[in-house]
């Protein structure tokens, strides 16, 4: 079908392939999301093990490694991915990946698998995670937006898909032989969708776009944009309307329980439900950003986040639909930011460094994924109840509006 077409028409059709391939990539990168099932399997095992207790509580590290990490690898594979395309840094991110796995089922000890979970899976995951996300950028530079929300949602899929499906490995085969199945394949189906993608051509401009495609594809380099003075609001809406999210979600299972007094089972329902519309928020929100613009989406998010705090704030025990509300309100908010914010890094910024650029930009996710869990923790052991950590994180959307404000002037 493709064969017929002029250059720029193969670009064209090849895209949405490239795009639909990345997807799955994604879906098999998002296998984080079956951490806290994996965790206390792995706990029990340790704890037979060494004979002494081990709590899914002390192999949490591994989890806040894994993913504090992340910008590294995005940055320093960002540099191979912009010079060369995104082949060998997804390869080389699956391989890592599916390694840590491996070695997170062959561990005997916390440490060695602290180290295989939080330093091999974390590094390919941040490896996979951002060259996946610059070259669909990159390839749909008049629908950004849709991208971002495509691939982002296909990896916030894994949160509804993997954990079952693990935690069925593991009641059948165990926890070592799920780490292996899990790595080979995951690993195996990276690595072979790495070898599909390419890199988009510098010169490829979508039907329509003209000279706007050809400006952005320029760029500033990393240091240029350092000195742009829109990052520094940019950066710092995106940990603002990230931190709530991460507090609410970092705990929702624990909230449910203690505050509404649900059960293990409709707590863990909970848990999915922020999943759910966590992975809804940012195929709409991309969508929608492309049309209304990124910055008047966000701030929409943020709306809606203080919305949820509210309502989560005001639930009581037994206010189950409105528990269930305010998870939904807050997992919409969230996604959103994932969706929305590579888009808008390469719209302010251009393509041709773009790589780079969003891993430093992502440093405000990761402070807000570190921050955020790591306040509510501390507020919960100090006394606070849980109405004063909803008004902390109303303090930071409300904050997020401000930088937004900002943003909107600086880019008029």
């Amino acid at each position: 079908m493709i064969s017929g077409l002029s250059k720029g028409e193969k670009e064209h059709e090849r895209r949405w392939w490239i795009l639909a391939v990345i997807g799955l990539i994604n879906l098999c990168a998002g296998s984080i999301y079956a951490w806290s099932v994996l965790a206390a399997a792995s706990a029990a095992k340790l704890s037979s093990v060494l004979g002494t207790a081990v709590t899914p509580g002390d192999l949490a590290i591994a989890f806040g490694v894994a993913n504090a990490v992340g910008p590294i690898p995005m940055i320093l594979g960002g540099a191979i991915n912009d010079r060369f395309g995104p082949r060998t840094v997804i390869v080389a991110g699956g391989f890592l990946m599916g390694l840590g796995l491996i070695c997170c089922g062959l561990a005997e000890s916390v440490g060695t698998l602290i180290a295989a979970y939080g330093g091999l899976f974390g590094l390919g995951l941040g490896l996979t995670y951002g060259a996946c996300i610059t070259t669909a950028v990159r390839y749909f530079p008049d629908r950004r937006g849709m991208a971002g929300g495509i691939v982002t949602a296909a990896y916030g899929m894994s949160s509804v898909l993997v954990p079952p499906i693990a935690q069925a490995l593991i009641g059948s085969v165990g926890i070592t032989a799920t780490f292996i199945i899990l790595g080979t394949v995951c690993g195996a189906a990276i690595m072979a969708g790495g070898f599909v993608c390419r890199q988009c051509p510098p010169d490829f401009v979508p039907h329509g776009m003209g000279k706007k495609a050809k400006a952005e594809a320029k760029g500033l380099t990393w240091r240029e944009m350092l000195r742009s003075p829109v990052f520094y609001p940019m950066i710092a809406l995106l940990l603002s309307g990230a931190f709530a999210g991460m507090m609410i979600i970092s705990q929702a299972a624990s909230i449910a329980r203690h505050e509404i007094g649900m059960t293990a089972a409709a707590a863990a329902v909970s848990v999915s439900v922020i999943a759910l519309f966590n992975m809804a928020g940012r195929l709409v929100a991309g969508i929608l950003s492309d049309h209304l613009g990124r910055i008047t989406v966000l701030a929409g998010a943020l709306c809606l986040s203080l919305a949820g705090l509210f309502t989560l704030m005001t639930a009581g025990m037994g206010d189950f639909a409105q528990y269930y509300l305010g998870c939904v309100l807050v997992g919409l908010s969230f996604g959103a930011f994932m969706a929305i914010y590579p888009g808008f890094t390469a719209e302010r910024f251009g393509t041709a460094h773009s790589s780079v650029n969003y891993g430093i930009m992502f440093c405000g996710f990761a402070a807000a994924g570190f921050g955020g869990p790591a306040l509510m923790r501390w507020m919960q052991h100090t006394g606070f109840v849980f109405s004063d950590c909803c008004m902390v994180g109303a303090a930071f959307c409300l904050l997020g509006l401000v930088f937004a404000a900002v943003c909107r002037r600086m880019v008029k």
